[in-house]
Formats: C-alpha cells, sequence, structure tokens
C-alpha cells in the first residue's frame, strides 16, 4: 500500500516549517538513510533522509512552501510492485498555506462542505495500542470535521486505508452524558500585545518604508523574549573585573600554543569561568520548570552567536571538565556552524546559564535577557582602561571589563547569585586557579 510521507519534526518545539527544497523526483527509487529534501526550521536549515525504501510516486508540497505543519503528508512512497494508480485520488492535500497568499474567504468558499473548505489534514491518527491508523488525508479532514473515531471505522480502501467513502456516510458514537459542573468563574481579558499592524502602519502613512518580512527565527525569539521579560522576574547584579592579569595569561599561554595553531579568546576564559563558578555554587545551577526547579550536575553553557536575521546560543556541554583550548575549538566549530544554520538542536537546546558578549562590539555594558528555561546569563561588555585604587591606595590605570549577571528570582535568590557572580570574578582575575 503506498505510504505517505509526512512532514517530520525535527526539535521538540517545532510545528511548522518551510519545504526548502526536495533532493529527489517523481520516479525516483530511495532507500533507508537516503536525503529526501531540505527543511528549513525556525533555526536551522536540516536534511530529511528516508526511512523506507521505495519509489517516490508523488509529491505533494512544492518545494519553496511556507508554513508545512508538522505530520502533514509531503509526498506518497510506493512499495515495490505498486504503481501511481494505486494513491488513492484523495492523498493529495491541500498545500501549506503561504501568508503571502492568505486572503478573506470568499461567499462561496463560505458554502463549500466541511472537507471541501478545510486546508490542512490532521495529524496521522493511532488507535489505541499507538498502532497508526491508515487513512487518506481526506478521510481524516473529513472524520475531524464530523467528530468520528477513526479507530473505529472499517477501511474499504487497499490492506484496509479508510478513505472518502467509508466516513461519508458514518456517525459519531454518541458521547456519555457529563455531571452537571459550576459554570467557570469569569475571567478578565487578556491584555492586549500592543498595537496591531495595521495600526501602526497607519500613523506612518505617507511615509517611505521598506516592510520586512518575519521569518521563523525572529518571530521565535520576538515571541521567547516576549515571555521572558512577562513571565521571568529578572533582577541584575553589576560587578567590575580587571583583566590585566588575565590578558597577560593569556598572551603567555598564546605564544606556548602558537605551534598547534591555538589561539585563546577573552571569551574562552569567560566560558570556562562560569562553568567553574556554577560547581562552586551547585545550588545557582539550576533551571526553572514550571512547578519545580531542576538543578544540574554538570555545567552546561549557552553563548550567544550572532548570526544575519538573530542569534542562537549553542550549548557547550560539560564546560567544566574541559581545557581552554578544547573549549576553543569546539566555539570555533559551533559559531561557524551556527552563521551556516548547519546547528542541529540539540546543539542550541539546554544549558542552565548563557553568556552574551557584546564586549567585542564596543558596548561598555547592557542589560541580558535570560532565556527561559536558563536561570541566569551573563551580559559581558568591553575592557577599557580606567583609574583604579591600588591596595597601596595609589592611582593606577588598569583594564577593567564591566559586566552584568541577570537573574531569574524564582530560581536563584540574591545572595546566591552574588555569590555565583563573586566566583565568575575570582575566576577571572585569578585565571591560573582555572587550571588547577
Amino acid at each position: 500500500m503506498p505510504t505517505e510521507i509526512l512532514m517530520p519534526a525535527l526539535s521538540p518545539t517545532m510545528e511548522e516549517g518551510t519545504l526548502a527544497k526536495w533532493l529527489v523526483k517523481e520516479g525516483d527509487t530511495v532507500s533507508s538513510g537516503d536525503l529526501l529534501a531540505e527543511i528549513e526550521t525556525d533555526k536551522a536549515t536540516m536534511e530529511f533522509e528516508a526511512v523506507d525504501e521505495g519509489t517516490i510516486g508523488k509529491i505533494l508540497i512544492e518545494a519553496g512552501t511556507e508554513g508545512v505543519k508538522v505530520n502533514t503528508a509531503i509526498a506518497v512512497l510506493l512499495e515495490e510492485g505498486e504503481s501511481v494508480d494505486d494513491i488513492d485520488s484523495d492523498s493529495n492535500p491541500a498545500p501549506a498555506k503561504d501568508a503571502k497568499k492568505d486572503a478573506a474567504p470568499s461567499e462561496d468558499a463560505k458554502t463549500d462542505t466541511p472537507a471541501e473548505a478545510s486546508t490542512e489534514a490532521p495529524a496521522a491518527p493511532k488507535g489505541k495500542d499507538g498502532e497508526r491508523i491508515f487513512a487518506s488525508p481526506l478521510a481524516r479532514r473529513i472524520a475531524a470535521d464530523k467528530g468520528l473515531d477513526l479507530s473505529q471505522i472499517n477501511g474499504s480502501g487497499p490492506h484496509g486505508r479508510i478513505v472518502k467513502a467509508d466516513v461519508e456516510g458514518a456517525q459519531p458514537a454518541p458521547k456519555a452524558a457529563k455531571a452537571d459542573t459550576a459554570p467557570a468563574p469569569a475571567t478578565s481579558e487578556p491584555a492586549k500585545m500592543g498595537q496591531s499592524a495595521d495600526a501602526v502602519a497607519k500613523i506612518y502613512e505617507g511615509r517611505e518604508y521598506t516592510e520586512v518580512k518575519l521569518d521563523g527565527m525572529r518571530k521565535t525569539i520576538a515571541a521567547r523574549l516576549t515571555e521572558a521579560k512577562q513571565t521571568v522576574p529578572h533582577f541584575y547584579l553589576r560587578r567590575d573585573i580587571r583583566l590585566d592579569a588575565l590578558l597577560k595569561f593569556r598572551g603567555d599561554l598564546n605564544k606556548q600554543l602558537e605551534g598547534r595553531g591555538v589561539k585563546l579568546s577573552v571569551n574562552d576564559f569567560i566560558i570556562k569561568a562560569c562553568a567553574l563558578a556554577l560547581q562552586s555554587v551547585p545550588t545557582a545551577n539550576a533551571v526553572w520548570a514550571g512547578d519545580r526547579v531542576l538543578q544540574l550536575k554538570p555545567s552546561d553553557v549557552a553563548v550567544a552567536v550572532a548570526i544575519e536575521g538573530g542569534l542562537f546560543t549553542p550549548v557547550l556541554k560539560d564546560a567544566d571538565m574541559k581545557s581552554l583550548s578544547a573549549l576553543s575549538a569546539e566555539m570555533k566549530d559551533l559559531a561557524g556552524r551556527a552563521r551556516d544554520r548547519k546547528l542541529a538542536p540539540h546543539e542550541y537546546m539546554g544549558g542552565s546559564f548563557a553568556i552574551s558578549n557584546l564586549g567585542m562590539f564596543g558596548i561598555d555594558n547592557f542589560d541580558a535577557v535570560i532565556n527561559p528555561p536558563h536561570g541566569a546569563i551573563l551580559a559581558v561588555g568591553a575592557g577599557v582602561k580606567k583609574p583604579v585604587v591600588g591596595a597601596d591606595g595609589e592611582l593606577a590605570v588598569a583594564t577593567v571589563m564591566s559586566v552584568t549577571l541577570s537573574v531569574d528570582h524564582r530560581v536563584i535568590d540574591g545572595a546566591m547569585g552574588a555569590d555565583l557572580l563573586k566566583h565568575i570574578v575570582e575566576n577571572l582575575e585569578n585565571p591560573m586557579v582555572m587550571l588547577a
């Protein structure tokens, strides 16, 4: 029986994606592991592999189609001995909606039958034992509109596949009467999320501007950081760090590592300092999990990497256990693949702590927004020459870097956050201790 190839979920949070490019065409023979297509998620472009062998009988979703929901049929795979004639005529779902093409429905469309008016088939259903129920996309849409349980319907199509005729005459099973319950208490309307797009555009009517379409990454950044500022109770801790000892130590190490082609950056030392500080204050190595706090044992540190149109936060796992040269090499690799949008989801998800370094762009200091579910993020400013008072009371000049620790108060209290930041400062001002 022809098998539907479904839009995959390439990350735990993926709900839809863009079918960027087909790597096969109709009539091609494929085996398990062969590349079928390139799919764009909100963060990266990833390759999609075949899990079965057969022949590509029909491509249902064209390359370049945006907003394809997970579990939507995108192609049909034929087994040995099957032909295109074996594909149900109703197995071609309507293409995923493109924001550019959305428009208000016409009066004629409002009178269509539910099956004809629907544009997306529900996800492939499963039976009581978790086994997939084979049904055509049109049959699934009709069943969803009529409230039918497909596990209770016998299919008349090939190999028991449920088709349109099987569901058109079926009636939903009567629902059990529900006990009387008290009406839900009235709730206030949710707060409005700023002005509408039309209202803002009206303000600038007559002024020249370019409208920039939001891609998946920018939408995700907007949603997550809006959520963070609305739901995470931030507080901020600030310290100045003297970098002269670190800069001298780094220079000496880089001379010794030159023959190995290794060049350590200040950011490499910051990653190591934060990772070790999380081990020194293990209760701060934690994330917010809705109704509980998860305290991590390894130091998994995320580092913000700016890319065109947004940013990634690749995670360096077990950063406390790795040498400075290993962290440097791993960070360069992750940053390079982040800029090419080639990171896999497990490489940018997770961690309990993040670092955002805008000092390399000349920013003296700033406050970073926590990336949920992280417990904290360190905003790193530039190292600049400043007058300082030495231990003997003498005025001197030192290279000073300003940092701000943004903390989730649900996870880390003030004194704990101060202790964490103290250890970060001590590690950076006494860099040799990080090698002990």
